[in-house]
């Protein structure tokens, strides 16, 4: 092969490395403004004026609080994203808390735009992410505290709390916008639903067992 070629080749791939994640900044910082009236849309969020930019805009208070995980699947998720942080506009990075009840659940989900690196600070939990079509190869982890686990982009995933006691994990995300698709809610509790018979077919199974999966509350724990 020419070194022209390994040239080429090395150039798509750092460019398809560029284009997985959120678009660098084109200056320090671009503090996000709730979005204006104008029939514009951006990617992103608009920018603060840098001028009138403080330290507040940088900060954000209370991930030492515990997540009320008084809910059907036993976890709550505190994000602290582009949403609840202004000052991560442009920068590609988010990140949450997540508390588990014992043999509490965080349903398996994805992220379309970020990769998930998740640190257990107390408890066990056994996590899993799924490979896509057509292996769909289930890879698995028993997790103890101080244990780093990664969850690739995009790909369902999900932590389940297998200890007696609380667990507590945060995680880091590639996206200052992860976004989160949580399968048995999209599936099942899309608003207008999907068609039964759409379903049935797609599972293999009676439409009587998806009607009464579509009448269940599905539970946001974010």
């Amino acid at each position: 092969m020419s070194a022209r070629m390994i040239a080429v080749l090395v150039l798509l791939a750092l460019c398809s490395q560029a284009l997985a994640s959120d678009p660098s900044p084109l200056q320090d910082f671009c503090v996000a403004i709730k979005d204006t009236e104008t029939p514009v849309f951006v990617n992103g969020k608009f920018c603060k004026n840098p001028n009138y930019t403080t330290a507040d805009d940088f900060f954000f208070s209370g991930l030492d609080k515990l997540g009320n995980t008084s809910n059907p699947v036993g976890s709550k998720v505190t994000p602290v994203n582009v949403m609840q942080l202004p000052g991560l506009n442009t920068l590609g990075v988010s990140l949450v808390r997540i508390d588990y009840a014992p043999y509490g659940l965080n349903p398996p989900h994805t992220h379309p735009r970020a990769t998930e690196v998740l640190v257990v600070l107390e408890g066990t939990l056994y996590v899993g992410f799924v490979t896509s079509n057509p292996e769909n190869r289930l890879i698995t982890k028993t997790l103890n505290k101080g244990d780093v686990f990664v969850f690739p982009v995009g790909l369902i995933h999900f932590q389940f709390n297998v200890g007696h006691t609380n667990a507590v994990a945060f995680a880091g995300l590639s996206s200052q916008n992860p976004g989160t698709i949580t399968i048995a809610n999209a599936v099942f509790g899309s608003k207008p639903p999907i068609k039964d018979d759409v379903l049935a077919k797609a599972f293999q199974v009676d439409k009587k067992v998806i009607d009464y999966l579509q009448a269940q509350f599905w539970m946001d724990n974010n």
